[in-house]
C-alpha cells in the first residue's frame, strides 16, 4: 500500500515523471528553476490530484501554459522531455496573451468565480428543491423521475462550474474582466 501512494512522487521527483510521464515524452518541473520537483512538493501535487480528480484537469483550457490545478498550486508545468523525438501531434504549445489584454489580479479573478459559484449553486439547488417532493428530499424516498432531476441538476453544476472557472480565469465575466 505505501509503494502504490509513494509511486506518483517518488518518481516525478527523482526521475522527472512517472512511467507513463516517460513513454508519452513528458516530465514534470518545477518552475522556478527548471528541474525536478521537491519530494514534498510532488507529495503536495498527488494530494491535490486525487481530492479534486478529473477536476483539477478541467482548468488546461483556461490557462495560458495549459496547466491543471494541481501544477498552478505547485507552480509545477507538465513539459515535453526529448523535443526532438515529439511530433507536432503530441503537444500543445503556450497560447500567446495579446498585449492589450490586461487581466485583473489572480486572487481578484479567484474571488469573483467564488462569487459566481456561490450564485449558481444556490440558483440550480433552489431550481431543483423546487421540484424535488418533500419525501424525496427528506426521506431519501425518490421517484425515478426525480432521481433524473437530481442526475440533471448535478451535471448542470458540474458543467456550469468548469464553464464559470474557465471564463473567470480568462477574464470574461462581470467583475473580471481584461481592460
Amino acid at each position: 500500500m505505501i509503494a502504490l501512494l509513494l509511486y506518483e512522487p517518488v518518481l516525478v521527483s527523482f526521475t522527472g515523471g512517472t512511467l507513463g510521464h516517460t513513454w508519452t515524452n513528458l516530465r514534470v518541473v518545477d518552475d522556478r528553476h527548471g528541474g525536478n520537483v521537491s519530494f514534498a512538493k510532488a507529495c503536495l501535487r498527488i494530494v491535490i490530484k486525487s481530492v479534486l480528480g478529473w477536476y483539477s484537469f478541467i482548468v488546461l483550457a483556461a490557462t495560458r501554459r495549459n496547466q491543471a490545478i494541481h501544477d498552478l498550486l505547485t507552480r509545477s508545468t507538465v513539459q515535453i522531455r526529448d523535443p526532438t523525438k515529439a511530433s507536432p501531434g503530441q503537444y500543445i504549445t503556450e497560447r500567446s496573451v495579446p498585449a492589450a489584454t490586461h487581466l485583473p489580479s489572480r486572487w481578484r479573478r479567484v474571488a469573483v468565480i467564488c462569487g459566481c459559484l456561490l450564485v449558481m449553486i444556490i440558483i440550480v439547488a433552489s431550481v431543483a428543491v423546487g421540484l424535488l417532493s418533500p419525501r424525496c428530499l427528506d426521506n431519501d424516498y425518490c421517484s425515478a423521475g426525480e432521481r433524473l432531476i437530481s442526475l440533471g441538476a448535478a451535471l448542470a453544476l458540474l458543467a456550469l462550474a468548469a464553464l464559470i472557472i474557465a471564463q473567470g480565469w480568462r477574464g470574461r465575466l462581470f467583475g473580471a474582466r481584461g481592460s
